[in-house]
């Protein structure tokens, strides 16, 4: 996922064609109750305006006659976690209150059947299958796969009757795969791998969402044994990623022996971890949890944030801009106002996808282009699904509130 979908997207067209083919005091902010936390969208917010414009975009120029979503405008392939985040953005239009937009949802669910591994046992998402879901196959992305299980927990929450049983039953399956896959082992003292290809790295982000899936099936089914997957998956991000220097989590490990620890720090690979950090003060309630995820919120917004232009940065080994993996950053911030109700949090997480609107956005077609650099120059020239459904998705959320 994510960083390496350059790589990984190169891999995966070949199995296609082989088979078919401004910061602000955070502490001293006025806090809010939460009563006054809104819970329905507000349709005159321009962000939800947008929200919709980026998913007319997508069923426009992305979305295929079979419900599923092409890796792009020019590509006609799917990958699993782009068509993830795209059912994803559609649960948060129903979460927000529009459910108009649940068919889109779970017609792709339905449609993501065509990638589910049915030649083994343990099942498992492929990376990668046709349009029509014919020629599924490539590794199985751990990361991919446990998105995609909290996706479906998000889409669970927004249903009912046999359409939020199969919801929850696919996020238990994508969980049994993960913790029977053999990915975890004792290299580097534990951790996932990132795929089921060469063992040969270790993620911050991988493990992370692992953390949230197996946390949200706790909270639901209170099953102890989500909870000591979590527990384990903790310990080792904390023993092993987690840099005290920055407040932040580092990158990966690889290598041979004790590994080598790559020390870039990505927005999404901290954003997920906040995000787990607050799942923990739920499940634990306790406020401890909820500071650890204020402090790391603010080294976010120390480390990871351009306070010229006013948005997260890709790494800090990368001066570019991208839609889906910065503005992961503003759904992090809405979280974290949604837990402690500082709305400087929110400020971060509007000025981040305001800077996405001027510098990314094409304002004739309201599709995102992938990357630029931070003034806005060498804008690449092409639309990724995956972009276009984190907008959508933070855009519905922030019309919460702005």
């Amino acid at each position: 996922m994510k960083k390496q979908h350059l790589v990984k997207g190169l891999a995966a067209l070949l199995v296609l064609a082989l088979l078919v083919s401004c910061k602000k005091d955070l502490k001293n902010t006025p806090q809010l109750s939460k009563k006054d936390l809104k819970t329905s969208f507000n349709s005159s917010s321009a962000y939800w305006n947008l929200a919709q414009q980026t998913h007319s975009f997508v069923v426009g120029n992305i979305m295929t006659s079979y419900n599923s979503y092409k890796v792009n405008t020019t590509t006609n392939s799917c990958y699993e976690w782009y068509n993830a985040s795209q059912i994803y953005a559609d649960a948060a239009f129903v979460s927000v209150g529009d459910s108009r937009y649940a068919a889109y949802m779970n017609n792709s669910y339905t449609w993501m059947g065509n990638m589910w591994n049915t030649g083994s046992s343990l099942g498992g998402y492929f990376s990668a299958a046709n349009t029509d879901g014919s020629g599924a196959g490539g590794d199985q992305y751990v990361d991919d796969n446990a998105l995609t299980g909290v996706t479906y927990l998000d889409a669970y929450n927004v249903t009912t009757g046999a359409t939020q049983t199969n919801y929850l039953n696919s996020a238990k399956a994508i969980a049994n795969w993960l913790m029977n896959s053999g990915l975890w082992d004792t290299t580097y003292g534990g951790g996932f791998w990132w795929h089921t290809g060469t063992h040969d790295l270790k993620p911050t982000q991988t493990n992370g969402l692992t953390m949230q899936l197996f946390l949200r099936l706790y909270q639901i089914t209170g099953q102890s044994f989500y909870l000591s997957w979590a527990n384990s998956v903790r310990t080792w991000l904390e023993g092993n990623m987690y840099d005290s220097a920055t407040g932040l989590y580092i990158w990966k490990i690889d290598g041979a022996g004790s590994g080598t620890k790559h020390t870039e720090k990505f927005t999404y690979d901290n954003a997920i971890m906040l995000e787990a950090d607050l799942l923990y003060a739920t499940i634990a309630a306790a406020p401890t949890y909820t500071t650890k995820a204020q402090n790391l919120g603010i080294a976010m917004n120390t480390h990871l944030w351009n306070s010229t232009y006013h948005v997260y940065i890709f790494n800090t080994a990368d001066g570019r801009i991208n839609p889906a993996w910065c503005v992961w950053g503003s759904q992090a911030m809405i979280k974290l106002y949604q837990a402690d109700g500082n709305t400087a949090w929110l400020d971060y997480a509007q000025q981040n996808i305001d800077y996405m609107n001027s510098k990314l956005r094409n304002n004739t077609t309201f599709g995102y282009h992938s990357f630029c650099n931070f003034d806005g120059s060498n804008l690449i020239n092409d639309y990724e699904g995956v972009d276009q459904a984190w907008m959508q998705r933070t855009q519905a959320l922030l019309s919460n509130y702005r």
